[in-house]
């Protein structure tokens, strides 16, 4: 599944196109959307909310998901069958195995742009709030929540943790505030570090704890689905604490 870098460099690659104001020519696809009601729009913007690229035009936006195996292609198509295709006088966009809706009306109100780690608007003490309300569940779950955490995904989520030297299974309310912090502070920096690595073709050489069988410091790593989310995890038991939870005396 796309992760919230991966989304801003789509919309970035697509606003490289100076696409803003052209009208399409024509849509194609398989979709069961209404792909007519995009046949000769003009399209206002292209925006991103987390895991979500979003296609912009007069009075609707079409939200765009990659789910688990999602792709796209820029002015160039795959032997598989499109999801959705469109085409301008010069360029075309196609994307396949992707959930696609339309949003009617304003996106602020659909959208708490505060929540995207990726977003200039990103909030850190709103996101305290949210995770403080959040105080008997994991931490491999929370950083998974889009509410609090949009963009953050598996292999954030693993990387965080092990940056943090928190267990998986640690309650938020277990943690010290230094953690919690730390905890929200890494989400946000890992994700830019995450676009950097990505954009230059090195991301998995950067990684410290996913998919490794050995943790940095020579520990063997953990494989396992935990949380509710039952996403895999990778952790170093001896590098990575857990923090009990509270209990009421």
């Amino acid at each position: 599944m796309p992760e919230g870098p991966s989304i801003v460099i789509l919309r970035e690659l697509v606003e490289e196109l100076h696409l803003e104001g052209d009208f399409t020519t024509n849509v194609i696809g398989n979709t069961g959307i209404d792909k007519d009601r995009m046949l000769n729009q003009q399209v206002v913007a292209f925006k991103s909310w987390g895991k979500h690229f979003l296609i912009c035009f007069h009075d609707f936006t079409l939200r765009i998901h990659f789910l688990m195996f999602g792709s796209y292609r820029i002015n160039e198509s795959k032997e598989s069958e499109v999801r959705l295709g469109l085409i301008f006088k010069n360029d075309e966009l196609n994307f396949y195995t992707c959930s696609l809706k339309f949003i009617e009306g304003d996106l602020d109100l659909v959208y708490d742009w505060k929540a995207d780690v990726m977003s200039d608007k990103w909030d850190a003490k709103a996101a305290m709030k949210k995770l403080k309300e959040k105080g008997q569940s994991l931490v491999c779950d929370v950083l998974l929540d889009q509410n609090i955490f949009s963009g953050v995904g598996n292999i954030i989520k693993n990387e965080v943790l092990y940056r943090i030297r928190v267990h998986p299974l640690s309650t938020v309310d277990s943690l010290p505030p230094a953690k919690l912090k730390a905890l929200i502070k890494e989400a946000r920096q890992y994700s830019f570090d995450f676009l950097e690595w990505k954009k230059a073709f090195v991301l998995k050489q950067h990684w410290l704890i996913n998919t490794k069988k050995v943790c940095p410091l020579g520990h063997p790593v953990e494989k396992q689905h935990l949380g509710k989310t039952n996403r895999r995890t990778f952790f170093c038991t001896r590098c990575q604490k857990l923090y009990e939870p509270k209990i009421d005396k």
